[in-house]
């Protein structure tokens, strides 16, 4: 074995011992053998017992190495340490049992170096003649000297080998695997198929073929028809187990169920038009006669682009039903999409369809859902649309209520222009200042006021009483509410210019009434005013605070808000002071600006109206308007606020049962206002007498039914001292 000797400091004889370059090697099991120690070592095993008579026959040199696991009988090099000693054998005795036992001593410490390969030079030369490997390669290693290096090219040569062969192998089972493999899927897909041939045939394929059928069948425009065929020639394409199957299929789909040029025919009846709104809605003239004059341009014309009509008033007085009543009357599908509260652009416009989750918008949807393209589509609350990160749901709409537009909408999830130019849209609002300016350029204003006292209980008996009946499984008991019974819960019980408060009171009427069927088996046949406060409680309103406060500085006004018309009171007092003016009761700007414009007014004709000028400087005026917790703006308060300081100054009272409104100029100009309907009927449910206005205001009273405010005397002025002259006493 080639051993390499490693110096180091030893005894003079030992550095004259020649070690020479190959050793017979000895293993040690238990013993480890240093340099200069003697220790007698019994050999047993046939290899260690050869290399000892060879060592013993020549020099008597032999290498100990100690062996790494005791437990190997034969062990190789790899089993051996390779750090050892160059031991001489001092005596070899041969024992009586045929073992041999040897003294050595220690002499030198070697590392060894590598195997004897010259004895397997043949095999080395035997496997470079026949490994796959080109001429040149062969003639390298031929012409290397040293058997060893030749031996370490051939090693890295065959590891190249080796690595193409894995490769190759690899290569060759995964190959072998997918054909396997794409041969059990064919072989399972034929299987499949015959089973669903057995059954009728595949369920995808059906279904492409129904669709097909359906497409073919189909109206609808060229561009349409086209963007099917290539969705169902891609659907043909796709296995159905791949995640785009689905977006493709469910697009074809809502392509099938539009309407594509589906229109229902309308009814040109005016006469019957008229009677079915009649029926519907008590009231409402105005309304009426817009829907018959939209009816007979379409009975002439033939063909016109729908109107955007947006009804706008106080909630509770048959906005949204309208809508209905208008649809029963033209003889069109009805369909309601509610906006209150929309902030996603994406609910108008619709998702792009490879979105999770995508859906078209709700015009669309909803235009799917009654299978028409020209239904009457309530687009309700267009005023509380919201707008956030996720887009302005009104400038979305700005394409779908633009006549001029929306025969070309286009749906994010369709991918395709859709006519709408068809469809009557109506939009309902409480507050038309709430909707965006463009928004509300597109739209055809209708302004709904509050009803009357008398058109309410109109309403209470042709539609409230009958399904309150019904509801509450009263419609075989007879009892009546007469017209006066009904005037005492609408003035006592109710404040409003809807009928909802209403419509919950008589609900109130009837579990009472449904109560004393069901304990006592029958009920009074009249319902009197004791009987509806007995159920009803104690009246919630008095319209005796409205007679003055029997004392100067208070006065009435008149206020429009978005739930209707409204009253409220203006208190003014006087306090020693030096001419401070203090405004409270949660007013906005233009109140306040109103309170000051009378204030300067009263101080620059203060001879001509009455008062002492010194006392401007020598009080403290204060300017009140209760419910503080509600605030207050707008310019209808004027002439209240001048009439509450001059009363207040002059020490006289204002008119009982007077109200008025109405804006003020420095000059001692009375201006218009708006809402004056609201007003006016808020002014009548409130038991007032008499009003005061601004003279332009005349031809918004001339529109309410005489009948409505019927005991309402109206005074109509131009001057703020008209107003004076009128209002105190």
């Amino acid at each position: 074995m080639p051993i390499i000797p490693i110096n180091e400091n030893e005894s003079e004889q030992d550095k004259n011992l020649v070690i020479p370059g190959a050793l017979p090697i000895l293993p040690l099991r238990n013993t480890v053998l240093f340099p200069g120690v003697v220790i007698p070592i019994t050999v047993g095993r046939d290899k260690s017992i050869k290399a000892v008579n060879e060592a013993y026959k020549h020099d008597k040199l032999i290498g100990v190495l100690a062996q790494k696991d005791t437990n190997v009988e034969d062990p190789e090099i790899k089993d051996l340490c390779k750090i050892g000693t160059v031991a001489k054998i001092v005596k070899l005795i041969k024992m009586p049992d045929g073992g041999t036992t040897i003294i050595i001593q220690g002499k030198k410490r070697f590392e060894l170096a590598s195997i004897n390969i010259e004895s397997s030079s043949f095999l080395i030369n035997f496997v470079s003649s026949n490994q796959n490997a080109d001429l040149t390669e062969k003639q390298s290693l031929l012409e290397i000297n040293d058997i060893t290096e030749r031996a370490e090219r051939l090693v890295q040569m065959l590891q190249k080998e080796l690595q193409f062969a894995e490769l190759k192998d690899k290569v060759t089972n995964k190959t072998r695997t997918e054909i396997d493999k794409q041969q059990r899927e064919y072989f399972l897909q034929q299987q499949l198929k015959s089973i669903k041939d057995e059954l009728g045939g595949d369920t995808n394929e059906r279904e492409l073929a129904e669709m097909k059928k359906k497409g073919e069948a189909k109206k609808w425009p060229e561009a349409a028809k086209t963007l099917f065929q290539n969705g169902i020639q891609k659907l043909e394409r796709m296995h159905p187990s791949t995640p785009d199957y689905s977006v493709v299929y469910n697009h074809l789909d809502l392509m099938l169920e539009l309407p594509w040029e589906e229109y229902t025919a309308d009814n040109y009846d005016l006469k019957n038009a008229k009677k079915v709104l009649d029926v519907d809605h008590y009231g409402m003239s105005k309304i009426k006669n817009r829907i018959l004059e939209y009816l007979a341009v379409l009975k002439l014309k033939g063909d016109m682009k729908s109107p955007i009509l947006c009804f706008v008033g106080p909630p509770g007085i048959g906005k949204t039903s309208l809508g209905r009543s208008i649809a029963h009357a033209v003889g069109r599908k009805y369909v309601r999409v509610s906006l209150g509260g929309l902030h996603d652009e994406s609910e108008i416009r619709g998702h792009r369809k490879t979105y999770i989750g995508a859906m078209p918008g709700r015009i669309l949807q909803n235009i799917r859902k009654v299978k028409s393209s020209n239904p009457v589509m309530i687009l309700d609350e267009i005023d509380k649309i919201g707008s956030d990160f996720r887009g302005d749901p009104s400038s979305a709409l700005l394409e779908v209520l633009d006549p001029e537009q929306n025969n070309t909408f286009y749906d994010n999830y369709l991918e395709l222009e859709y006519d709408l130019s068809k469809v009557l849209f109506v939009a309902t609002a409480n507050n038309l200042q709430n909707i965006q300016p463009a928004l509300r350029d597109r739209l055809e204003i209708i302004d709904l006021s509050g009803y009357a006292i008398e058109e309410k209980v109109e309403i209470a008996k042709r539609h409230l009483l009958p399904k309150q009946r019904e509801a509450h499984g009263l419609q075989k008991i007879n009892f009546k509410i007469n017209d006066k019974v009904l005037e005492k819960v609408i003035e006592s019980y109710t404040r409003e210019s809807g009928v909802r408060e209403l419509d919950r009171q008589l609900a109130s009427i009837m579990r009472y009434q449904a109560k004393e069927y069901a304990v006592k088996g029958k009920v009074k046949s009249i319902l009197t005013a004791a009987d509806v406060e007995k159920v009803l409680g104690q009246p919630r309103y008095s319209n005796d605070i409205y007679k003055t406060a029997n004392m100067p500085g208070v006065a009435v006004g008149l206020a429009w808000t978005y739930v209707g018309g409204d009253i409220l009171f203006i208190e003014t007092v006087l306090s020693e002071g030096k001419g401070e003016l203090k405004l409270t009761g949660n007013l906005g700007n233009v109140m306040k600006e109103s309170a000051i414009t009378a204030y300067t007014y009263l101080q620059a004709h203060a001879k001509k109206i009455g008062i002492d000028a010194t006392e401007f400087s020598t009080h403290n005026v204060h300017v009140h308007v209760p419910e503080g917790a509600t605030p207050k703006d707008g310019p209808s308060a004027g002439i209240t606020m001048l009439t509450s300081l001059a009363s207040a100054f002059l020490g006289r009272k204002v008119k009982p049962y007077l109200a008025m409104t109405g804006e003020i100029s420095l000059r001692g100009q009375v201006l218009p206002v708006g809402g004056i309907k609201e007003k006016v009927l808020a002014a009548k449910r409130a038991g007032l007498k008499e009003i005061i206005m601004c003279w332009q205001n005349e031809k918004d009273v001339k529109e309410i039914d005489s009948d409505f405010i019927e005991g309402v005397e109206f005074h109509y002025v131009k001057t703020m001292q008209q107003v004076l002259d009128l209002a105190l006493v």
